[in-house]
């Protein structure tokens, strides 16, 4: 009785509680419970029959507890029952011909035999689900060939008519590079230096009031990461009855699933196998799994992820207490910034964007750009929205831009999640690449339809939208641009000639355009208590060159195969990973 009533205290299912608190398994706790009604248990549903799933039941597909199948010619109901029902099943299993024909089996094998039989329709589900919820606004329809030849052409234009504005037509060349590179730069230096009272934080709820959970982590040739990954997940401080992790694997990754079954012993741990089908995408394999969700939230984590333990409870407290929120990001740390120059780079970078300029574009309302991971989402809100784009190679930022269309506000928490920058060039490269091209395909499928978008955002987000999503993809070709147009105009004047005012205004466009990122950078790690990496900083003007070659490798990406997923491999750090330190002081913003 005592666990019973600890069950109900909490709200959740007492074979759920003692599957979990108890330690018992699902497993063994059905079993128990099929001997006690008088049932038969198998440990999981044979998979006999040939067919589909019912295309309209695959967004509820998590919920299904019950299917038939047939066994030897005989119709059998395989069931994972709930607690309250074994009471009445015990009484119907009076009945020999009911025993005969009912069999209790694990949900993780209803669900897992649905899925086999349902991957055609999951699949069909997964790539076309934004299409059929909101058409033209996704990469598969919105981006076509044509659109992304003209978007690389009109960008190497412009990089070419800066190269030559110095020496052909000086006169217009400030006046649109200052536009260019000016209103994003002081965009930073507004974050960089703003500063707000701290918001109270919301009411943590107890276990009792939070709502069910799930988290999705997806997974591809990450075999070394599991065992880091699911000690991460079982530090989450959230009811393991309303958690469920879902290990997302592509079935080509077979090393990966089996490092995962190992791990299954765990209650709330799942294992679903994506098919192997293009587009090879990490927004499919999530679109593959949405409709196995069940909780009321969701939060997105990537295999080399250590959450703070309390972000799930801090995130469901906070949409508790604002339910105009859509999504909520958490705050992305680099933890192992002092292991090369490179990883210090990135460490700054991150420190300004996820500390600082979200937190900014947070507070003003504007679109918001997501990172990859730990953001958190209404599931209804989700699905509403048609999941993620599966042929956007930086599905984040696209869906932080739907979310705004829709009329959701997305925010941030002060909750950190530790990160693992690439440690060399060439996986960085990649990495990289893969973004911009992501943040070109988010630009061009946008504003296809650009009235449409105006009349979704408002002025104030639409230009929001251009001018901040723009700068990730311009920004850095364009300072490099700048940079060697003024060395081009400084040497066709003659080293040593002075300075007319066109070159004075056009140095100080440069310092300024410079100064805005630089110091959100530096802003970002003080505020970490970073002030170690600071003197690695002064190595940005060639970090932002190597933001040029990844650029122009995007263009050429576009163009080519715009939905190409160049796959960043993780565990290469060579520095311990830990649990991240406490979280930053600013609340949901």
């Amino acid at each position: 009785m005592l666990h019973l009533d600890a069950a109900l205290a909490l709200e959740v299912d007492p074979l759920d509680y003692c599957a979990n608190r108890l330690g018992l398994g699902q497993d063994l706790v059905l079993q128990r419970a099929a001997d006690w009604a008088g049932l038969t248990f198998a440990a999981r549903v044979p998979r006999t029959r040939p067919g589909s799933l019912v295309i309209d039941r695959i967004e509820r597909l998590g919920e299904i507890r019950t299917i038939r199948a047939k066994l030897f010619e005989h119709e059998i109901v395989y069931s994972a029952p709930r607690f309250s029902d074994f009471l009445r099943l015990r009484l119907a299993a009076r009945d020999p011909a009911f025993r005969s024909r009912f069999c209790v089996v694990p949900l993780a094998s209803i669900r897992s035999e649905l899925a086999s039989t349902g991957a055609d329709a999951l699949l069909i589900e997964a790539r076309q689900r934004l299409v059929r919820r909101w058409p033209n606004a996704s990469g598969s329809v919105s981006a076509p060939r044509s659109r992304r030849i003209a978007f690389a052409v009109s960008m190497l234009l412009l990089m070419v008519f800066i190269l030559a504005a110095p020496t052909l037509f000086e006169a217009a060349f400030l006046p649109i590079v200052a536009a260019l590179l000016l209103i994003p730069a002081l965009m930073r230096l507004w974050a960089a230096v703003s500063r707000r009272p701290p918001r109270s934080p919301p009411a943590m709820l107890s276990d009792a009031e939070l709502p069910t959970y799930s988290v999705l982590v997806p997974l591809r040739d990450e075999a070394q990461m599991v065992p880091q990954l699911a000690l991460a997940m079982r530090g989450l401080d959230f009811p393991p009855e309303k958690l469920r992790v879902h290990f997302i694997v592509e079935e080509t990754s077979g090393a990966t699933v089996d490092a995962v079954r190992r791990e299954l012993s765990d209650p709330r741990f799942e294992l679903i196998v994506v098919p192997d089908a293009l587009p090879r995408t990490k927004p499919k394999a999530l679109n593959y799994a949405l409709p196995m969700v069940t909780g009321q939230f969701l939060v997105v984590y990537d295999a080399e992820d250590i959450p703070e333990a309390g972000q799930l409870r801090l995130a469901a407290s906070t949409f508790a207490e604002q339910p105009d929120i859509g999504c909520l990001q958490a705050e992305l740390v680099v933890d192992n910034a002092d292991e090369s120059l490179l990883t210090a780079l990135f460490a700054g970078e991150y420190a300004g964007q996820f500390g600082l300029m979200l937190p900014l574009i947070a507070r003003l309302g504007l679109p918001m750009p997501l990172g990859g991971t730990s953001n958190h989402f209404r599931v209804a809100a989700l699905r509403g929205l048609g999941g993620w784009d599966s042929f956007n190679v930086t599905e984040d930022a696209d869906l932080g831009v739907r979310l705004a269309r829709y009329g959701l506000r997305t925010a941030t928490i002060a909750s950190q999640t530790g990160e693992e920058a690439p440690v060399t060039m060439r996986p960085w490269l990649k990495q990289r690449t893969r973004w911009m091209k992501g943040w070109m395909q988010t630009l061009i499928v946008h504003n296809g339809d650009w009235r449409q978008l105006l009349k979704d955002l408002g002025w104030r987000g639409f230009l929001g939208f251009q001018i901040y999503v723009g700068s990730m993809v311009l920004s850095a070709p364009l300072h490099t641009a700048f940079m060697l147009s003024l060395l081009i105009g400084l040497g066709a004047g003659g080293i040593g000639q002075p300075l007319d005012l066109l070159d004075l205004v056009a140095a100080v466009t440069f310092l300024i355009g410079y100064a805005g990122p630089a110091l959100l950078v530096v802003m970002g790690l003080r505020r970490l208590g970073r002030r170690d990496l600071l003197l690695r900083q002064l190595a940005l003007p060639l970090y932002w060159i190597l933001h040029s070659v990844a650029a122009m490798l995007a263009l050429v990406e576009l163009v080519r195969m715009p939905h190409f997923w160049a796959k960043t491999n993780h565990g290469e750090t060579k520095r311990p990973r830990r649990a991240v330190g406490a979280a930053a002081p600013s609340q949901a913003e």
